[in-house]
């Protein structure tokens, strides 16, 4: 079994992700409006940047795939690196909140069961929702990401990395807990890239209509992974 403590550890560091606070005033129809278009921009932008690629995308293109004149993203964003850099920004953050509220979902099942997670149950959860938010709906953000990471300057890389680091600290204490029991060898550090190298070559390759499902693909990545308890 995972020990309690480190998981929930993990798991406070992840969740640790900026919130609404309650008895925010609230915001006016006009505000409410921009953060749509704000987001709208981000939405179209990742699916352009994923598609076409950051060279070969226009912020006139952005505009006009979301409906805006083709200065308008200038008002959310100072440059078409700055929106870049917002894209993954939002790509890490959402992920981050998918895997706490994978993380907290699984956890509840198991303690309606009177069970704790075992460190094979934490891996699962962990990549499927890895693959979900790789090629589930919405999933363009995060491949742009992975792709487009030297588009950005030296800062604006830190401040992604930062994120990208606290969502992989969730895996640590579960891939620790494989190596201990013998169903994970090798070394935990290189073996966690690997299946990150792994899992992540998968936006190159899947499409939604492919014969494997995504839980058909988390089967095989464990397979190929793990091993049966020493």
């Amino acid at each position: 079994m995972v020990h309690a403590m480190s998981v929930n550890d993990a798991l406070e560091a992840d969740a640790a992700a900026p919130r609404r606070t309650r008895g925010r005033p609230r915001k006016s129809a006009d505000e409410r409006d921009d953060g749509n278009r704000r987001q709208e921009l981000l939405r179209v932008a990742a699916r352009l940047f994923r598609t076409q690629g950051f060279d070969a995308t226009s912020t006139r293109d952005i505009a006009a795939a979301a409906g805006m004149r083709s200065g308008s993203p200038f008002y959310h964003f100072e440059s078409k690196e700055a929106l870049l850099a917002a894209v993954m920004v939002e790509g890490m953050e959402r992920a981050l909140q998918r895997q706490a509220d994978a993380m907290a979902q699984a956890a509840a099942g198991a303690q309606q069961q009177s069970r704790s997670l075992s460190a094979r149950d934490c891996i699962r959860v962990l990549v499927r929702n890895h693959f979900d938010v790789l090629v589930g709906p919405e999933s363009d953000f995060i491949p742009v990401m992975l792709y487009e990471w030297r588009s950005l300057s030296p800062s604006e890389r830190s401040a992604v990395k930062a994120l990208k680091d606290r969502y992989e600290t969730v895996w640590v204490p579960v891939l620790d807990a494989l190596n201990a029991s013998g169903e994970l060898s090798g070394d935990v550090r290189l073996a966690r890239l690997l299946i990150f190298g792994a899992l992540n070559w998968t936006a190159q390759w899947y499409q939604p209509n492919e014969r494997a499902s995504l839980d058909a693909l988390t089967d095989a990545a464990l397979q190929l992974f793990l091993k049966d308890k020493a």
